[in-house]
């Protein structure tokens, strides 16, 4: 397992802890910065997509502060950089059956 394997899970485990997630994707996008000044630090580049209830009224400027609380410990050690999507279960159109 890579270092930013073992950071997902841990990542995970502290954004399962924050809300009630119906869904969470966490991708490594470190190698697209490879040789970027931040990427010298250690910390990994990351895109987090999650669907939780706790976001049901807020605006995205709230559900990104709620997200940067809940990975509080991993900034900026191990989290240079992180894209945040974050929705509502209303805001997600329900999956097609196959």
């Amino acid at each position: 397992m890579t270092q930013n394997q073992e950071r997902i899970q841990r990542f995970t485990s502290d954004l399962y802890k924050a809300f009630k997630l119906s869904h969470l994707e966490i991708e490594d996008e470190s190698h697209l910065h490879a040789g970027h000044a931040g990427a010298a630090s250690g910390g990994g580049h990351f895109r987090i997509h999650l669907v939780a209830p706790e976001f049901n009224g807020l605006n995205s400027v709230a559900r990104h502060r709620s997200v940067y609380a809940a990975l509080k410990d991993h900034i900026p050690a191990e989290i240079h950089a992180l894209s945040i999507h974050a929705y509502a279960p209303h805001e997600i159109a329900p999956q097609e059956s196959e």
